[in-house]
């Protein structure tokens, strides 16, 4: 039994299909599979909730994702000889049948991206990640440089110790100074609490090695590095310039793979629940799904539950006897999520973008950070750069407009159209459109979308005893571990416990020790 038929979800059912004669059956609420890695069609144009790189370090996920979708035929950058082409990438070439190679012009591809994202601030594009180049020096002026520099060295002389603070954190890396500049302010939007009261955890897993000694190395490296390198296992994640991404958006992937599990035997129901369990003490025997359509709710008995459901939700379903649980699982603390899909004619072409802009002023980022304090918007995606098929008339701009929030404040609960001209006005108010040339929008809102590493997060280890009791209970996924884990991770959890399924239980502990610290991926290639 699976709850959730997000990518932690589909990998599983697909990997017992696979590897043993069981046949999954998947419960998700929601009328679309890929959880948050669904991809938006409204009108023709695609949205991608929150901008997945199709990168790992793990080659397993590499190949999986290249199994289901393969690389369109323009993307390798070599060939051995007639009947083979070449791909590089985490390091290594990999062959491929011609068969398997896709035309440019198919759907059913993976295509290889440019990535660019950048830092809106003071009207200005920085470079994201920070980069120490003539771009930086010049927006920054050479008296902020120099001051900026000077707070590095006191960082590095008089470190934070211990780190229990994102502050501590960032603070180390990059100095007082930058973390002000350029930190402190738009991860208070994001999580909506100061950096002293969340967790150094989550720089660990997010930022990982991120810093400006990493900075200068990276851009020492850059004219030497090879343009054929896709993954770049040497690259820290947040460093990463080239990545996969299916043609239609992330949820085409998923959408393949549901395909998939339901031909090999597996059941997939859309707009079902769950919303109990039944246990015989620490073992779960049933499962209690809700048709979200008609309301009748069904028992299913289950001889493994996999649960990709928020965390406090499953702990409130398996009823424990202690208090201090329940309570800990309840307060577990989330970031909720909006985003805008707004059309547009053209856009200004503002700020240093200026000469890379296309005719219509469209930039060249996959995303802008917007560090802008008179705003809230979070993130701006410019959907036609992560694929020119997401976008029904290429003539247009398709952009996202990213808000991060609480279920139930203000923002949240706005009506629909008042919030879409809302964040219309703030792209004009910092220079970036005009709101005249908004043709349509339409507004998504995710509920949940980011686990938060504050406030209760702190006792956490608690509730994930308790749930570690359970025999034959995997929790996987984002929100099934409380942990903001990219779907590659979730992918490697679910197979992990798919591998512990089939060897009685043993090497559970091991799901929970993928990106659990700052040096999971650069230790471990492969878990298979």
């Amino acid at each position: 039994m699976i709850a959730g038929a997000g990518p932690a979800g589909l990998t599983a059912a697909l990997e017992l299909l696979r590897r043993s004669n069981i046949m999954p059956m998947v419960f998700e609420a929601d009328g679309q599979v890929g959880g948050i890695s669904k991809t938006i069609n409204y009108r023709g144009n695609r949205m991608d909730l929150g901008g997945h790189r199709f990168f790992s370090k793990s080659d397993w996920v590499m190949r999986w994702w290249q199994e289901i979708l393969p690389v369109a035929a323009c993307t390798p950058t070599g060939s051995r000889d007639d009947d083979r082409l070449q791909l590089r990438y985490q390091g290594q070439s990999r062959d491929f049948e011609p068969n398997k190679i896709a035309a440019a012009s198919s759907d059913e591809v993976m295509l290889l991206r440019q990535r660019l994202s950048r830092i809106y601030h003071r009207r200005r594009f920085f470079d994201y990640p920070l980069k120490l180049n003539a771009n930086t020096l010049l927006n920054m002026g050479l008296a902020e440089t120099l001051r900026v520099g000077a707070s590095y060295g006191r960082a590095q002389l008089r470190r934070r110790y211990p780190e229990k603070t994102l502050e501590d954190f960032l603070v180390n890396r990059f100095g007082l100074r930058l973390y002000q500049t350029f930190f402190e302010a738009y991860t208070e939007k994001v999580w909506g609490v100061p950096c002293a009261e969340i967790s150094a955890e989550w720089g660990a897993q997010r930022i990982k090695g991120l810093s400006v000694r990493k900075a200068i190395a990276h851009a020492l490296a850059v004219p030497f590095r090879s343009r054929a390198d896709t993954a770049q296992r040497r690259t820290e994640t947040s460093l990463i310039e080239r990545f996969l991404y299916p043609k239609h958006g992330p949820g085409q992937l998923w959408e393949a793979v549901a395909r998939r599990v339901a031909q090999h035997g597996g059941q997939i129901h859309l707009r079902h629940r769950v919303v109990g369990t039944e246990r015989d003490g620490f073992r779960v025997t049933a499962v209690h799904a809700r048709d979200e359509v008609t309301g009748e709710v069904r028992r299913v008995p289950c001889d493994f539950l996999l649960s990709t459901v928020p965390v406090s939700e499953l702990t409130a379903m398996l009823d424990p006897a202690d208090d201090e649980v329940n309570r800990i699982a309840a307060r577990l603390p989330y970031r909720d999520f909006m985003t805008v899909g707004l059309l547009v004619r053209k856009m200004l072409g503002v700020g240093a973008a200026r000469s890379r802009v296309q005719g219509n002023g469209m930039p060249p980022d996959n995303w802008i950070y917007i560090q802008e304090p008179d705003v809230k918007i979070g993130r701006l995606q410019v959907f036609n750069n992560w694929s020119p098929a997401m976008v029904a008339d290429p003539a247009m701009i398709w952009l996202g407009l990213e808000y991060f929030c609480r279920e139930g404040d203000e923002l949240w609960s706005m009506d629909d159209g008042q919030f879409i001209d809302r964040a219309a006005g703030e792209l004009e108010k910092i220079g970036m459109i005009d709101r005249n040339d908004v043709l349509d929008g339409t507004l998504v809102r995710v509920p949940k979308a980011y686990p938060a590493y504050f406030g209760e997060y702190s006792r956490f280890g608690k509730v994930r005893a308790y749930l570690d009791r359970f025999s034959n209970l995997y929790p996987v996924g984002r929100n099934g571990m409380h942990r903001y884990n990219n779907q590659d991770h979730s992918m490697l959890a679910a197979n992990s416990a798919v591998t512990a399924m089939l060897d009685g239980g043993r090497g559970k502990a091991q799901i929970w020790k993928i990106n659990a610290d700052d040096g999971y991926h650069e230790e471990v290639d492969e878990v298979a």
